[in-house]
């Protein structure tokens, strides 16, 4: 009797409710089997009851269609229900049949509880009600939008949003604000309202030649052809020069203004490729403390209502490490030569970054201050100097892997973790835990953030951790540590020592610095220390052998006597 009940159960097709009530019965079989049939003789749902069933289950796997065709209105009903999904797109959801009464054999009422999950901690539940009637055509659920969400009307629509409180600012190292989301108006072509492309690109050309000289009617014309007839974002101004420049730009046939939010410098002097990590640290920061809400918008343009959810509490201001001061005059000295050029600047006794800088023909390559790879050159004499001491022999006779050694306890090559950041210190051949490789065992490469955190690394006589948050150190699996004291002198001495060199001469002006002019074919570069100032330069295909040295000039000059 037993394997007839099981066998019974397993061929009718059951409701999730159904089954449950089966899997009692089963468990009772041999003690009831006197008095019952089978389990789906015993509990079998009713028509409008399985029809309930069938509905929830619909929804839940949602079956836009399936859902709707149970209804008494198909059409309202699958539009509804399909705009409730696509506002509310949730993760999972579960419809359940709480109660089911039979009013007659013509009607019905039942209760359905709904279980929304959108993410961790955004979960939403309710109950809602509804009937079930026989009609021509068979039993269907009387549609009406409440009975899939309460309150849900005729012309209504639900949607999940995010919720945020006033956005966190950006601050410098010494407090103040760097950064604030302000609006900012993108100027945007678009080619299907631009009778004559050449006129217009050359009309916006010359409308923004005062903020953005570089930008050309020809080069706008090359975006166009590229987009193949999408819209182009011309250049993206701020409140203050939209204000002068607007009236004339808006004349023009073809450009669209959208006003959109962004985190930009509040002094537009600043351009660093640190902004760029500081923008993911930010919206990092936005993200962990975002809210949600679901709303519920009216057709006749009633505020929207919230239904679940709850607003996101403010955020903390980001601390950046950047110096304004020390930026502005690497800027200055970065712009001063005509090819591309690299300034980064450390502090040795915490790690932070506090000036990184580049020019136009750098940035044009990309952020190569921090991710740009170059042959390490007569750079490697520090390493081979320190590989020297630590093995009591001379230069000469040390190994690539002794060399490939000494950059990781110097910062070469250490694969750093900066939350919100992308960087790239050096490669060392064969690499290993924490550390970069080069290509097919290339030879050694370095960055001039790389650089840069070697001199720090000396300074503070040990392995330099950066940062561009204050207390957000960067992580690496690489082991970290002191430097042998005899190491530690012998790179300082070496430093000191480089100034001697003729490639040297345009920074003995100042007696508080040390460093060495490197090379590494046409490429020049200056590694140097200045207090608890750590720093180095790079100078792509430089002009003459002291390039280098005269930028770091350049850099002090202007620290010393800022422009207003």
């Amino acid at each position: 009797m037993v394997a007839r009940l099981e066998n019974v159960a397993v061929g009718n097709r059951m409701s999730r409710r159904t089954k449950a009530r089966c899997a009692v019965a089963l468990g009772t079989a041999t003690i009831l089997a006197a008095g019952l049939g089978a389990c789906s003789l015993i509990d079998r749902p009713s028509e409008p009851e399985a029809l309930v069933d069938k509905f929830t289950e619909a929804l839940d796997s949602r079956d836009v269609a399936g859902a709707a065709s149970l209804t008494s209105y198909p059409n309202a009903a699958t539009a509804t229900i399909q705009q409730m999904f696509d506002g509310l797109h949730p993760q999972s959801l579960d419809y359940k049949v709480s109660q089911f009464i039979g009013l007659d054999d013509q009607s019905g009422f039942f209760t359905l509880n709904a279980a929304w999950h959108f993410g961790e901690n955004k979960d939403w539940s309710y109950d809602v009600q509804g009937s079930v009637r026989k009609l021509a055509i068979g039993w269907r659920i009387s549609w009406d939008p409440s009975v899939v969400m309460p309150g849900l009307g005729h012309g209504s629509t639900v949607q999940l949003v995010r919720t945020d409180a006033p956005p966190p600012r950006v601050l410098d190292a010494t407090g103040n604000v760097m950064m604030a989301e302000q609006t900012i108006n993108a100027i945007t072509l678009d080619p299907a309202r631009m009778p004559d492309p050449a006129t217009s690109t050359a009309a916006v050309s010359k409308a923004i030649e005062p903020v953005a000289p570089l930008i050309t009617g020809q080069s706008l014309m090359q975006q166009l052809v590229v987009a193949r007839g999408k819209p182009i974002t011309a250049v993206s101004l701020r409140d203050d020069d939209f204000a002068i420049l607007g009236p004339e730009l808006e004349s023009i046939p073809g450009v669209v203004v959208e006003k959109q939010p962004r985190l930009i410098t509040t002094d537009r002097r600043i351009d660093s490729p640190i902004l760029d990590g500081l923008r993911n640290a930010w919206q990092a920061n936005r993200d962990a403390t975002a809210g949600w809400s679901v709303q519920m918008t009216q057709p006749n343009g009633a505020p929207p209502r919230q239904m679940a959810g709850y607003q996101g509490p403010p955020g903390p201001d980001i601390a950046s490490t950047l110096d304004p001061k020390l930026q502005l005059a690497a800027e200055d000295a970065a712009v001063s030569v005509a090819t591309p050029s690299a300034v980064v600047a450390i502090q040795p006794s915490t790690g932070a970054v506090l000036a990184a800088a580049q020019d136009n023909q750098a940035d044009e390559i990309g952020p190569i201050a921090f991710t740009g790879q170059y042959p390490i050159g007569s750079n490697a004499d520090l390493l081979k100097a320190a590989a020297a001491v630590e093995k009591g022999t001379t230069p000469d006779k040390v190994s690539a892997s002794d060399i490939a050694a000494e950059g990781e306890k110097l910062g070469v090559g250490v694969d750093y973790k900066i939350p919100g950041f992308n960087e790239v210190t050096g490669a060392v051949p064969g690499g290993g835990k924490g550390l970069t490789a080069t290509h097919n065992n290339s030879p050694m490469t370095v960055s001039p953030f790389g650089l840069a955190m070697l001199a720090a690394s000396i300074a503070r006589g040990g392995t330099a951790v950066p940062m561009i948050e204050k207390g957000r150190p960067a992580s690496t699996d690489a082991p970290l540590g002191p430097l042998r004291a005899d190491v530690t002198q012998r790179l300082r001495a070496m430093l000191r020592d480089g100034l001697s060199a003729p490639e040297s001469e345009p920074v003995r002006d100042y007696q508080d610095v040390i460093g060495v002019s490197s090379a590494s074919g046409k490429d020049r570069w200056f590694v140097g220390i200045r207090g608890d100032l750590a720093f180095a330069v790079y100078v792509k295909d430089a002009d003459s052998r002291d390039q280098a040295a005269k930028v770091v000039t350049r850099m002090f000059r202007s620290l010393a006597h800022p422009s207003a």
